[in-house]
């Protein structure tokens, strides 16, 4: 391809954006409104499925130990779970500890437990952390064999369900982002299928001259993807707005909410925009050609 004919697609595809300067302008609140949607989704997405791998995170096994065990077998039991495959932290909870958490929780009800005088009924423990929770199901029965061990839970209802909402929410999300993309190229190419149209006699009179079917397709394609790339600029600078300003209302108000930061984050939604929107534009520009091309 010579450099005039490059520059013969970049005037047309100027010349066509300018002359038909409210339909481009039609065109591209579309593709933004579209890509707002689609990047609106991602990023609840994106925040779902970390908030879901957060709360794998959190599962524990919680060990504990007979009160005959002494200081030298507490040490030796804390020794054996900290070599086990897939353990990652073990933090040793005395009777007097487990206590004190006992009596934060009850909170204003801390007095139900002066029935109790001086005695502790809570047993010294452990709270172990592994860096997957699938892995808790092989070994709490392994954890549950040790020397003084009284019992080993994990909460298995809770873990089966928090599995459950995380597939859900991967396979959902995958789903519903697929779909907001295709309704997306739906909608350009029917915008851009205006364009076309409007231009159809043009088309034609091409085609009856000798012109090939790419020579004739290359000044819409650059103008679906000229058109689609202004649209996901001005998506991405809404978006990055209003996620800012969620980041911030939300940090203020549920700060344990583990929402991913606006950096990188933003910076990467804004780059698969630029891409969807200038690639959507141009597929959406050359399925609107079909058609009128066929002379």
């Amino acid at each position: 391809m010579s450099f005039s004919t490059k520059e013969y697609f970049v005037k047309e595809t100027y010349k066509s954006i300018r002359r038909n300067g409210f339909m481009s302008f039609a065109s591209i609140s579309t593709v933004a409104v579209s890509l707002l949607v689609l990047g609106m989704f991602l990023l609840v997405f994106m925040n779902t499925n970390n908030l879901a791998q957060y709360l794998e995170s959190q599962v524990q096994v919680s060990v504990y130990m007979q009160d005959s065990a002494n200081a030298n077998e507490l040490e030796h039991v804390q020794a054996k779970l900290k070599k086990m495959p897939g353990v990652v932290k073990v933090t040793a909870i005395n009777k007097e500890q487990a206590l004190a958490r006992f009596k934060e929780r009850l909170g204003d009800q801390e007095q139900l437990l002066n029935s109790l005088g001086k005695d502790n009924p809570f047993p010294n423990s452990f709270e172990v952390q592994v860096d997957s929770a699938e892995r808790i199901k092989a070994l709490t029965p392994q954890i549950s064999q040790l020397p003084k061990v009284e019992t080993a839970k994990f909460g298995q209802e809770v873990v089966e369900h928090l599995f459950q909402l995380s597939r859900i929410i991967r396979f959902g999300g995958i789903v519903l982002v697929f779909f907001l993309a295709m309704a997306t190229l739906f909608i350009i190419s029917n915008t851009i299928r205006l364009t076309v149209f409007a231009r159809r006699k043009e088309v034609i009179i091409m085609k009856y001259v000798g012109a090939t079917d790419w020579f004739i397709r290359w000044p819409f394609i650059l103008e679906g993807m000229t058109l689609g790339f202004f649209g996901a600029v001005l998506a991405s600078l809404c978006l990055n707005s209003i996620y800012s300003a969620l980041l911030e209302r939300i940090h203020a108000t549920l700060a344990f909410l583990p929402l991913l930061p606006a950096s990188p984050l933003l910076g990467y939604v804004t780059l698969f925009l630029m891409a969807a929107g200038t690639g959507i534009g141009a597929l959406g520009s050359y399925i609107s050609l079909r058609k009128f091309l066929q002379v």
